[in-house]
């Protein structure tokens, strides 16, 4: 079997499926490093070949979603030999177990954190971009993409295309995030492009800014105000301070645009106001119903 060949017409497959020119990037970067290390014929890889190959992938301190991520492009790459190319083999990824990855609760800013972060002095670019991330739940590529079509400025909300899994959803944004765009928009320089978003400074001065020019943002930010703060950080404080405000799973889940509610129901786990207001409240019935006292007073 001509391997060369197999990926050439695997690339063409994940292009025609409309996936992401990153996307693909990173699905051909995976076959290449497995082509590259295994010894034997694609065709003839065993479940322990596999087994090795996560052995070298853990070898070089990769992160376990990293090495799951390598070995579900594998899989699919496999899959596609099998399926669309009608070849006799076996998936010898198919079944193999995942290497174990933490599920840590999402980090997010307490109240008065989020505050201070927000008073600090920023110019008006950056507190509008923070201020996206922090009420409507953007993440930092997509406010890195925001184009002036997607706004819409009278009904208070953006619409955003082509999020993560390729996804559409509807955004609202809240007072002073709007107010925080606005003055933005004011300073912006008149210049054709069509992303919100520019670089101020430098080589690049007018061009839009890069997720990682982002980044670099609230990093400044962080060290300013001595802060352990991400962009991920703004968008899961979002979700929680929804949550301590009672807003149903459902509505955050499609405010963030999770594909299922299991991941928005991570929020919950979170030691949050509302979890502390719903037990309170459903100890007082509990007491009432048994004929104990709904408060006590301790000396």
């Amino acid at each position: 079997m001509e391997i060369t060949d197999s990926i050439v017409n695997f690339r063409r497959y994940l292009k025609r499926r409309n996936l992401s020119a990153h996307t693909v990037k990173n699905y051909l970067n995976s076959l290449t490093h497995f082509v590259v290390w295994v010894k034997a014929p694609i065709e003839n890889v065993s479940r322990q070949d596999i087994g090795a190959y996560i052995d070298h992938l853990m070898d070089k301190a990769l992160k376990p979603e990293t090495i799951n991520a390598h070995l579900n492009r594998i899989r699919q790459f496999y899959g596609y030999l099998i399926e669309q190319e009608q070849l006799a083999i076996v998936n010898p990824v198919k079944g193999a177990p995942k290497v174990r990855v933490p599920k840590p609760l999402p980090k997010h800013l307490q109240d008065r954190q989020a505050q201070a972060f927000l008073d600090a002095h920023k110019r008006p670019r950056d507190q509008a971009m923070f201020l996206l991330m922090l009420r409507c739940g953007l993440r930092v590529e997509e406010v890195s993409n925001l184009t002036f079509d997607v706004i819409e400025f009278r009904r208070r909300r953006i619409w955003v295309q082509d999020g993560k899994g390729g996804k559409d959803r509807i955004v609202y944004v809240s007072d002073d995030a709007m107010k925080a765009l606005i003055e933005y928009l004011k300073l912006r320089p008149e210049v054709r492009a069509r992303k919100v978003f520019l670089v101020e400074k430098g080589t690049y001065k007018n061009k839009p800014i890069s997720v990682r020019g982002i980044q670099k943002r609230i990093e400044y930010y962080a060290k300013k105000t001595n802060m352990k703060i991400s962009c991920h950080h703004l968008r899961h404080t979002m979700a929680t301070q929804m949550l301590n405000a009672d807003a149903d799973l459902e509505t955050i889940q499609d405010l963030l645009g999770h594909s299922s509610i299991r991941t928005t129901q991570r929020y919950s786990r979170i030691s949050n106001l509302k979890v502390q207001r719903d037990y309170h409240k459903a100890m007082e019935v509990v007491m009432q119903r048994t004929g104990l006292p709904a408060h006590l007073t301790l000396d």
